[in-house]
């Protein structure tokens, strides 16, 4: 099934409120709740997203409310992706490393760059469509786009520009304040471009990404598991597995604590980050043989390892089975 977070719609519910409609009565035509949007990390049907967007674009009478959504975002609206990305050396590597990990955020859509002398051009493709083409949906996913790599190069630029095969009227293009000076319309491709030679940029590490995502999580934390920092510690790292970089130093800093501190902490309650981040693992990895179709690379990939091997030896020293024993085993029992 074809999955995004729900993050990627973030700041939706105002918009919608802003522009004189109620999003409630939307999200409903469609079976959808205002729950469904609040947590960040939760998975929403990708079709069932398109759909929402077209319809609310619709609603409001407004053919580019998805691009001023994204207009109301940052980059971080694309999640974990974003920090990973942006911890890779050049436009070149983040790029390269956001096709590969993009199930992070969504599945279902792609990246490719193709340089044409001295322009790179960064095309988007998805594997579904809808009744509209997907017409808001490409509107939103280029807006952010356009905000994380801006976030790269840590500045705004106008030779980045953002590439639609549909057309804008320029009376609607001069509404989106952000974007306006950026639009190239009737384009021959969906997606950015920019010089070939900032493939090779050095990025810009961004610290405000880092801040604003820790904030939210540690709101989120505090709400779900108040005064429970073991939950906190394995909810931390469930996030952060994915993205390969699933350290003490990282969790630690996610919860607003130094890491001898949360060591110490953990200490006195007789455990510790390794055995948590087993834990997690363990029962994540569980949690996907049983109910999920991903293949065990996969499995593997999503639990912050680069090869299924180490994977396979680990979970059999957890369980005493290998994941395709362990599988075929409780499959049976359910």
């Amino acid at each position: 099934m074809l999955l995004i977070r729900s993050g990627a719609i973030e700041g939706y519910e105002k918009l919608v409120y802003q522009l004189g409609h109620n999003p409630h009565k939307i999200l409903q035509e469609l079976g959808m709740s205002c729950a469904q949007l609040r947590e960040p990390e939760a998975l929403i049907s990708y079709v069932k997203i398109a759909d929402l967007l077209d319809l609310t674009a619709q609603v409001c009478g407004d053919p580019i409310f998805s691009l001023r959504l994204a207009e109301k975002q940052t980059a971080m609206a694309i999640g974990e992706l974003a920090l990973s990305t942006n911890q890779q050396s050049t436009m070149r590597e983040s790029i390269e490393f956001s096709n590969k990990h993009m199930r992070l955020h969504a599945r279902g859509v792609h990246l490719t760059y193709h340089t044409c002398g001295e322009v790179a051009e960064l095309h988007l493709n998805f594997d579904f469509t809808n009744a509209s083409g997907l017409q808001q949906l490409i509107l939103l996913s280029i807006g952010q786009i356009y905000n994380v790599v801006t976030t790269f190069l840590g500045e705004v630029n106008t030779r980045l520009k953002m590439d639609f095969q549909q057309v804008i009227h320029n009376n609607v293009k001069a509404s989106v304040q952000t974007y306006k000076a950026h639009l190239n319309v009737g384009s021959g491709f969906n997606g950015i471009h920019f010089p070939s030679s900032w493939l090779d940029r050095k990025n810009k590490q961004n610290d405000q990404l880092l801040k604003e995502h820790f904030n939210k999580r540690i709101q989120l934390l505090e709400s779900i598991y108040p005064e429970d920092l073991q939950a906190q510690v394995r909810f931390m790292c469930s996030n952060l597995l994915p993205s390969g970089e699933c350290t003490i130093d990282r969790v630690s800093a996610a919860l607003n604590l130094h890491t001898r501190v949360l060591q110490k902490r953990l200490a006195s309650e007789n455990t510790s980050f390794s055995k948590l981040l087993q834990i997690t693992r363990t029962v994540t990895a569980q949690q996907q043989l049983l109910y999920g179709s991903l293949s065990i690379l996969d499995i593997a990939l999503n639990l912050g390892y680069s090869e299924a091997s180490v994977f396979c030896r680990n979970f059999k020293k957890w369980t005493e089975l290998s994941p395709r024993q362990w599988r075929i085993k409780n499959r049976r029992s359910h």
